[in-house]
């Protein structure tokens, strides 16, 4: 067995935990693991210590995912264009079902309990903060900043992914 097929349940797992924390997609991060292992490998060779060198390669492009989600910020066009208009176009209403396709779809793709917390709250049963907690069995009180983390890690990979613009137009 060559070496990247006898590390890749390693950087799986890898990927799998270090996305998390970056808010970014698993399999985006594995596949820019594995584009840097191809260009390493061929101006310098294989590392010496495979395993190791690429764990520091998961680290560091997750890394460099979160911050890049951290820095694009899209420039909305249709806001400045539309912003005269007494009442919605027909072309804001679109643009609005688009963005709203887009946070639903994104949902399920979250890490963690974010799909379930953000799907029980956006849920048209209009769910007490005692219901959801029962829903997910977690506790009322981790609620809240359970649903902080979710919605900033949704409102990271939304701007990363189709530049909408969280509130205020800054990503922090």
């Amino acid at each position: 067995m060559d070496v990247p097929e006898r590390l890749r349940p390693l950087l799986t797992a890898r990927c799998a935990t270090e996305a998390a924390e970056a808010c970014a997609d698993p399999a985006d991060l594995e596949q820019a693991v594995w584009l840097r292992w191809l260009e390493h490998t061929r101006t310098a060779g294989a590392p010496p210590e495979p395993e190791g060198w690429l764990s520091e390669a998961v680290r560091t492009e997750a890394r460099h995912l979160g911050t890049r989600a951290h820095r694009e910020i899209a420039h909305d066009p249709s806001a400045a264009e539309l912003a005269g208009e007494p009442g919605p176009s027909a072309e804001r209403r679109f643009l609005a079902a688009e963005r709203s396709r887009a946070v639903r779809e994104a949902i399920p793709r979250l890490p963690g309990r974010c799909p379930r917390l953000l799907a029980a709250m956006l849920s048209p049963r209009d769910l007490t903060y005692r219901e959801i907690a029962g829903e997910l069995g977690i506790s009322q009180g981790s609620l809240g900043p359970l649903r902080s983390r979710c919605l900033g890690c949704l409102r990271r990979m939304l701007v990363a992914e189709v530049g909408i613009p969280p509130p205020g137009g800054k990503v922090r």
